[in-house]
């Protein structure tokens, strides 16, 4: 499914008359800046939060979509999935709501860097880079599916390499917008097919639901693609790549690279199984096999290939000078001022005068706004800060636990194993106890036989009765450690289970305080802004009438001065939403 992508497109801030959106306010806190990509379910713009400086990704839902409430149901979900994940290599959600227009918004971090896409298209990567990468996007995927959140359109578009800290390609897994809460699949219509058909498991090509398990399969797709610089299944028929993700099994990796290691085309290849039992059991199993695989490879940097790697996106300029309430009650004295030296008699007409009192009103009522959106805004950050720690801290939890689970239910697995070999070895051992014991039967029937021959045939008989018992007693401490196994895991399992049930709760109280405190700023961003308009509109009465009055001159300089002109001679009036916010940043 095409998406609007914050990732590759250039950000485009001319041209307003193309997209009548760019220096909107949306929801009263995020002002559109550039517009930097569009999709099939709306478009990415950067945008800067009016009151702390945040630099965003925010998406508007195409105005053509509002109507269709499943799509707008999948924006909803996108960010109360990804919130609940709260994982270091996924994109983090800010905001999500709905505009007074009915426009569903939803607000991401803004990254700097490049899609992985744009590295593979440069060729085979290095093995070791190329582990690197898909074991932090296995952190990430072990974490969401233990939150039960599939993503379900893994693909190289949707992994960004940024930096953090000084460490190169750190990632970070995007576009949750197909993402799917694993127990609650009413949202999505019934026998529906989405994803990306290069990277589509073969369920999802038969018009299954996705699964974590079919997230698991696009990784391989993706670590074969890494590797080896192609796709395994390629054709421009839509139809026939979905058959061959279906039924046709992929090129052997290490005929397309041969320096490829054994261990890393098993891998490959065991997340390429058709069968979803044949491929890992969880993220956290091929966690561990790729961390297995990392220690095995040699040492030597890759970092040298990033001579020639493609500069990231510069960061987003500084905000446009945009002058605060202190200012307002500077140009409110300095009209003041203008209006006693034009007047002294203090005989100034009726709307000069109150055109000088409304602009003391208005930078009185300016400031005493800005007060109580810094403390709303210090509220709401505060209320952020404790959720993004509990989440963290419950995730961590849940992904102790599930790791601890998921080696436990592999044992399980392995003894059930065993205990299929040994129930064979049992029944062979039946049949030697019973042809034993038969023959022992028959020569004492016989009676004529020597002591030797009858001994001989009795231990025969014995040994074999032995061989069973020593089987079957085995095959029952197998059992037992299975079951013993088994329960450790549904244990653990209890213990996420409440968790997760725990993070819930939290979440759904978290966002009702959010919501509250949004609303509250928002209510505020309106007011201030209906206080800057009625400012710019004194401005513009007391500059009309004393611009010709030559006492007043050197005071009508300091105002038209770069850092006011805005104020005090605007421009036509701005189309709904454009209006800037007077509030300082």
């Amino acid at each position: 499914m095409p998406h609007a992508d914050q990732r590759t497109a250039q950000p485009t801030t001319s041209g307003r008359g193309k997209d009548p959106y760019l220096g909107r306010v949306v929801a009263g806190r995020y002002r559109l800046e550039a517009r930097l990509g569009e999709g099939g379910m709306g478009v990415v713009y950067r945008a800067r939060h009016v009151l702390i400086d945040r630099i965003v990704a925010l998406k508007l839902i195409r105005p053509d979509l509002r109507g269709e409430s499943h799509l707008r149901a999948w924006m909803l979900r996108e960010a109360r999935a990804a919130n609940r994940v709260d994982h270091a290599h996924i994109v983090d959600i800010h905001d999500i709501g709905e505009t007074e227009e009915g426009e569903l918004y939803l607000v991401m971090e803004y990254i700097i860097g490049v899609p992985l896409s744009s590295e593979i298209a440069k060729g085979q990567m290095p093995i070791s880079r190329a582990v690197d990468v898909l074991e932090q996007m296995c952190a990430a995927l072990a974490r969401a599916h233990d939150l039960g959140v599939v993503h379900r359109d893994l693909k190289s578009d949707n992994i960004h390499l940024t930096e953090r800290g000084g460490r190169k390609d750190f990632v970070k897994i995007l576009d949750f917008g197909l993402a799917h809460l694993a127990r609650d699949p009413r949202l999505a219509p019934k026998g529906a097919v989405f994803g990306t058909p290069e990277y589509m498991a073969p369920e999802q090509a038969r018009g299954e639901d996705a699964q974590s398990s079919s997230d698991l399969y696009a990784m391989g797709i993706l670590f074969f693609e890494m590797t080896c610089g192609q796709l395994p299944f390629r054709s421009p028929d839509r139809d026939t790549l979905l058959e061959m993700q279906r039924t046709a099994p992929p090129p052997r990796p290490r005929a397309l690279r041969a320096d490829l290691p054994p261990a890393a085309e098993a891998i490959i290849l065991r997340l390429l199984e058709k069968d979803i039992a044949k491929r890992f059991r969880d993220a956290h199993h091929l966690q561990e096999e790729l961390k297995a695989l990392q220690r095995a490879l040699p040492t030597a940097p890759w970092e040298a290939s990033h001579a020639d790697a493609p500069a990231a996106a510069p960061p987003p300029p500084p905000p446009a000078p945009s002058p605060g309430v202190v200012e307002w009650g500077t140009r409110a004295a300095n009209f003041a001022r203008m209006v006693a030296r034009a007047y002294p008699n203090g005989q100034a007409p009726p709307d000069i005068i109150e055109a000088a009192n409304k602009a003391w009103e208005l930078a009185a009522k300016a400031s005493r706004l800005e007060g109580e959106m810094a403390s709303y805004s210090r509220r709401l950050e505060a209320i952020e800060r404790r959720g993004r720690a509990l989440r963290a801290e419950i995730g961590r939890k849940v992904e102790e636990l599930a790791h601890e689970e998921s080696r436990a239910l592999r044992e399980a697995s392995a003894e059930r194993g065993e205990m299929d070999k040994l129930r064979v070895l049992v029944d062979d051992a039946m049949r030697e106890e019973a042809i034993a014991r038969k023959r022992a039967e028959q020569q004492e029937r016989a009676g004529a036989i020597s002591m030797a021959t009858a001994r001989a045939v009795f231990e025969e008989a014995g040994a074999a009765r032995a061989m069973l018992q020593a089987r079957q007693q085995h095959l029952g401490d197998r059992g037992a450690r299975a079951q013993a196994k088994e329960k450790v895991a549904q244990d653990l399992r209890r213990q996420i289970d409440d968790l997760r049930g725990q993070l819930q709760r939290y979440a759904d109280a978290l966002e009702d305080d959010l919501a509250a405190g949004r609303e509250r700023i928002a209510a505020r961003v309106r007011e201030a802004m209906a206080y800057e308009k009625a400012f710019a509109e004194a401005s513009k009465t007391l500059t009309s009438h004393l611009r010709t009055r030559p006492e007043c001159r050197d005071l009508l300089e300091e105002l038209t001065g770069p850092s006011s002109k805005s104020q005090v001679a605007p421009e036509p009036p701005p189309t709904s939403g454009e209006q800037r916010l007077p509030i300082p940043r």
